[in-house]
């Protein structure tokens, strides 16, 4: 039974869906695949990915966050993929479950300051669902992403992407094509290709 903690934020509870289950979706011989995250395996996305949501945990709460670097992953994990996965999508959901919508602010680990809760809480759910289309694309499984959450997550994606792109923590953006969904434009804007395969890899 899945016990997992739900938030005052839809966008964050489907981002965490989504990543979830593309994370119980990679084969066993997978986890070492490469990436849409160039030089970047499914082990070392999902390293990143649940680094990043212990990041926004603890930066709300004050407790620990990752141990390892999100952004040096080392591509060996210590037990399970769920064993790393569910304690920091638990930890990100009870932090954000406490953080009041109507406050002025909300804690982020980002470099731009002042951010809204509702723009917080996005930015949490972006990291989430965008690594999670890395996962599954990565290991042959469907898009996670669907046209309402990529609207709601591009909105939030260009008031912070921009200062985050010199840190490496997003690629530059691809120029968009006339007949891209919602889906395609909020990779493109990630710097991602949405018609990535392993075989282009």
């Amino acid at each position: 039974m899945n016990t997992m903690p739900t938030t005052t934020w839809d966008v964050l509870d489907q981002a965490h869906a989504a990543l979830r289950a593309a994370v119980a979706g990679v084969g066993r011989d997978a986890w070492d695949a490469p990436t849409p995250c160039e030089g970047w395996t499914v082990t070392q996305v999902l390293q990143h990915a649940a680094g990043d949501q212990l990041g926004f945990a603890s930066t709300i709460t004050g407790e620990p966050g990752p141990t390892e670097n999100p952004f040096a992953p080392s591509g060996v994990l210590a037990g399970s993929a769920s064993d790393l996965l569910e304690p920091a999508l638990e930890a990100a959901a009870q932090a954000w479950a406490g953080v009041d919508p109507d406050a002025p602010t909300a804690p982020t680990p980002l470099p731009q300051p002042d951010l809204t809760p509702e723009v917080g809480a996005g930015a949490c759910a972006l990291d989430a669902a965008v690594h999670a289309w890395d996962i599954a694309v990565a290991t042959g499984q469907p898009s996670p992403l669907d046209p309402a959450l990529a609207r709601t997550l591009l909105a939030v994606a260009v008031q912070i992407v921009e200062p985050l792109r010199p840190y490496g923590a997003y690629a530059p953006a691809l120029d968009p094509v006339d007949g891209d969904d919602d889906v395609a434009a909020l990779l493109r804007y990630l710097g991602r290709h949405p018609a990535w395969t392993p075989a282009g890899a």
